[in-house]
């Protein structure tokens, strides 16, 4: 699928995911407000029937205006011609709140008149079996007359609990857009990967292409009868496919053995070895390509405990592929640093040069399988993004770690990290 379609499937449906979250958001919020607009009618019924019932007790009249006050979202407040003893309110208020369906806890209070105070009454808990709330009082209000008040402190969790199909469709639609986004990352990182792979074949072709091409050469000439009179010649050409055929040996191997740690079937064979002999050993593997930079290797073994149980072969590969990426990425005179101490009972190998360096946004990516940093038309380096991913494998395999530190044109610092015990 093109970059372009991807792209344009990716924007529709994340409108589409947007438009629909705008609309849950709407109707929850004006199913929101009925469901307040009709909890505030059934407590003003409610709190209007016990005024009246209060009125009939007392044997006073009822007033003519609407005895309930809503004074805010939570609070009202009930005005009486006369004394209420709180343990009678709060059986009439349970009563009248349990034939309307209204189990919201509920605190109450009454203003006796006589003594120009707020007598708290006691908190109810309908809904929940949480503890009574003693010695706190409701706010008043601005009136001399007697009165009572009702508080709903959870009021909106009594509200939302109404609303159970729309609570369940708004958990649906966070899922549906879980897994759109989950969706999304796994479009994309296939994408990633087709774009990779497309990149290593393409890679491929060319390392092997090459190669072939010189033994096709070199097999012509061979074929040619005089030249078994030209000894010097006849073995300069053998010499050349002999390279080239290892070479290609080379490249397959890589493939194949990158297939296996895929297996996670490295088959570390640990034996007891001495690191310092290790890096010198890769040093002067890469002696030759050294040669024909005119480059050189520093080292500097600090580390008072360098042998380890670890797998030669693979470890020896380890410093040859970051031995072998210092001198292939640096466009002068290769001058690497290697540097050996102990931390925390481990050894600590770093491997520093004055390569091109690696970007910031590359950086996290340089240990991915095929990755290589992209140089636009230019492949002036040859390889298939395979060696730091080998590297990485290794390390990880000896129980161990590898970070990079890199500026771009000031060079690269690996820093591998392998424990001793």
């Amino acid at each position: 699928m093109k970059s372009s379609t991807i792209r344009l499937v990716v924007i529709l449906a994340a409108l589409c995911i947007v438009g629909i979250t705008i609309t849950q958001i709407y109707w929850v919020r004006r199913a929101f407000d009925l469901k307040e607009a009709e909890f505030e009618r059934s407590v003003n019924t409610a709190l209007y029937n016990v005024a009246q019932q209060i009125f009939e007790i007392n044997k006073t009249p009822s007033p003519t205006n609407n005895p309930v006050k809503q004074l805010s979202t939570n609070y009202f407040v009930v005005i009486v011609n006369g004394e209420i003893k709180p343990s009678l309110l709060e059986f009439l208020l349970r009563n009248e709140f349990e034939r309307r369906n209204i189990v919201a806890d509920f605190e109450y209070g009454v203003y006796d008149c006589s003594s120009e105070r707020m007598v708290y009454g006691d908190y109810v808990p309908l809904q929940t079996a949480k503890e009574k709330i003693t010695n706190k009082k409701l706010p008043q209000w601005a009136n001399a007359g007697y009165y009572f008040g009702v508080q709903f402190p959870n009021r909106a969790g009594h509200i939302t609990n109404q609303m159970g199909i729309w609570s369940f469709s708004s958990v649906v639609l966070l899922l549906v857009i879980v897994f759109f986004a989950y969706t999304l990352f796994v479009i994309l990182k296939q994408k990633r990967l087709s774009e990779i792979q497309k990149d290593f074949i393409n890679n491929m072709t060319h390392e092997f292409k090459t190669p072939i091409a010189t033994i096709a050469v070199s097999t012509e000439v061979l074929k040619d009868p005089q030249i078994a009179s030209q000894p010097e010649r006849l073995l300069n050409y053998a010499t050349i496919i002999e390279k080239e055929n290892l070479r290609l040996k080379q490249q397959v191997e890589r493939v194949l053995q990158m297939a296996r740690l895929d297996k996670e079937d490295i088959g570390l064979r640990k034996e007891k070895i001495d690191v310092h002999n290790v890096i010198q050993e890769s040093i002067r593997h890469a002696a030759l390509p050294l040669q024909e930079k005119a480059g050189r290797v520093a080292f500097e073994f600090q580390a008072t405990e360098h042998e380890m149980e670890a797998d030669k072969l693979h470890l020896t590969n380890v410093f040859n592929n970051l031995i072998d990426n210092a001198i292939k990425y640096c466009k002068t005179i290769p001058q690497i640093s290697i540097r050996t101490t102990n931390h925390e009972h481990g050894l600590v190998v770093e491997v520093q040069d004055n390569g091109i360096g690696i970007g910031p946004e590359n950086q996290k990516r340089v240990f991915q399988k095929f990755y290589r940093v992209p140089t636009g038309n230019v492949h002036d380096v040859k390889g298939f993004g395979l060696g730091l991913s080998y590297v990485k494998t290794v390390v990880e395999a000896h129980k161990g770690g590898i970070s990079v530190r890199s500026e771009l044109g000031r060079g690269s610092s690996f820093r591998i990290y392998l424990p001793l015990a």
